[in-house]
């Protein structure tokens, strides 16, 4: 007999919930085999069974906040597994053989009971000849019932230890209890229309849903992020024009050499890494009371999952060409929608883009992603008039950038003039070749 524990999983994560057992009770597994489903803050995972056998017992349902260590469940051999579901059956066949000899018993001592009732009744002084006897109020668990009755009961839900003498019926016939429950029914439908009036008063436009993990460490850091921090965030506008030019006149070859589109986000986390370089205030975070200035430069791509926001992490993105950029975020774009991100995919992380823009925000304030203290935030691009160095008007296709940043750290000139370097990168983006 083994243990199922949960196992170590990663440095910052000690505990989680179990999504989804894989296998029930009584199923045979081999060693590695997937077993259950857990989720964590930042990824969903399987865990597998470390030794070969059947699932004798599950400790812990679906649905279980565990920690590392916890035993959640049991393995044992073929042959345990055989005698402990042979016993269990015997066990049962014990039970339902004891019920069976009592009900016998029960259903052969009826008469004389009714006997005895009826030559008791026949000495009591009745207040009333017209009304029949009522059913007996004493303490005890016993109901005098027909067979027939008793066979009612128990198809119409019915516990006869609760019947008084509602009816003042005795005994208890199949046709009393069905008169009994007609009645029932008729005050239940009474009551129903005002019950159903005041639940739907107060749970018709409601609905309960458990937050996962995921979500509640979300909200959590959101909320810390900003009580711990002292956030600001600075906006731009910048003219794409270029941008989508170049995107145009490459777009087939791109295509053809690289086998992945050319989109924006390679500009924009290029950009980002030269405007980094330039303002390394930026791409570092506080530890108690020293600043760690980073010399590398990990970008985190926000992506939205459909438990939640996650942010892989885009590993030097200062090595990487356009080619190489639009490759590894297809790939962790694809890891995230399938929901098999990795630890590493989603660890460190020196800065963030996120990109509302492909939802149709025009505008927003992006919220810091902790210990970092940058994060910039594309929006929808629209086209709009605008005034050019000759006075004359065209219509452009522009973009509302934002960055928030800690203002700890960063000051509000270095911030401002981060962004208008952005700005000015991807309006020549000849330039990006040059500078990052």
């Amino acid at each position: 007999m083994s243990e199922i524990v949960i196992p170590e999983l990663a440095e910052s994560i000690t505990e989680g919930t179990i999504a989804e057992w894989l296998v029930k009770e009584g199923d045979s597994v081999d060693e590695d085999t997937p077993i259950l489903e857990l989720e964590t803050d930042k990824v969903n995972l399987e865990i597998n069974a470390e030794a070969k056998g059947v699932i004798t017992e599950i400790l812990k349902p679906a649905g279980t906040d565990v920690v590392v260590g916890d035993v959640i469940g049991k393995i044992g051999d073929q042959e345990t597994a055989a005698d402990s579901k042979k016993a269990v059956h015997e066990e049962a066949q014990e039970v339902e053989g004891q019920t069976m000899k009592n009900e016998k018993q029960q259903v052969a001592e009826e008469p004389l009971q009714q006997k005895e009732k009826s030559t008791e009744d026949c000495h009591e002084p009745k207040e009333d000849e017209g009304e029949t006897s009522t059913i007996s109020e004493k303490t005890h668990s016993y109901i005098r019932a027909t067979p027939a009755a008793r066979k009612k009961a128990r198809e119409l839900g019915i516990d006869l230890t609760d019947i008084k003498s509602r009816l003042q019926l005795a005994p208890l016939t199949k046709a009393n209890l069905e008169k009994l429950h007609e009645l029932s029914q008729e005050k239940e439908t009474e009551k129903a229309p005002v019950e159903e009036k005041q639940e739907a008063a107060s749970s018709q436009h409601e609905e309960r849903v458990r937050m996962s993990r995921r979500r509640m460490t979300i909200a959590k850091r959101l909320v810390d992020v900003q009580r711990e921090s002292a956030m600001l965030t600075t906006f731009n506008e910048i003219d794409l024009t270029e941008v989508m030019k170049l995107r145009k006149e490459r777009k087939e070859t791109f295509i053809e050499q690289h086998d992945v589109k050319l989109g924006f986000m390679s500009f924009f986390t290029r950009a980002v890494v030269a405007a980094l370089k330039k303002f390394p205030r930026l791409n570092a975070e506080i530890e108690g009371n020293e600043l760690i200035l980073k010399k590398y430069y990990d970008i985190g791509i926000a992506v939205s999952a459909e438990e939640g926001l996650v942010v892989p992490v885009l590993r030097n993105a200062d090595r990487l060409d356009f080619a190489g950029i639009e490759k590894e975020i297809k790939r962790l774009s694809q890891k995230s929608q399938q929901n098999t991100l990795a630890f590493e995919d989603l660890q460190g992380g020196t800065f963030t883009i996120t990109n509302g823009g492909v939802f149709g925000s025009l505008l927003s304030t992006p919220i810091l992603n902790a210990p970092q203290v940058g994060i910039l935030g594309m929006h929808s691009i629209q086209k709009r008039p605008v005034a050019m160095p000759d006075d004359t008007i065209e219509i452009r296709p522009m973009m509302y950038v934002a960055l928030s940043y800690d203002h700890r750290i960063v000051d509000g000139k270095e911030a401002v003039q981060f962004l208008v370097m952005i700005k000015q990168l991807l309006e020549d983006p000849y330039r990006l070749l040059l500078e990052s």
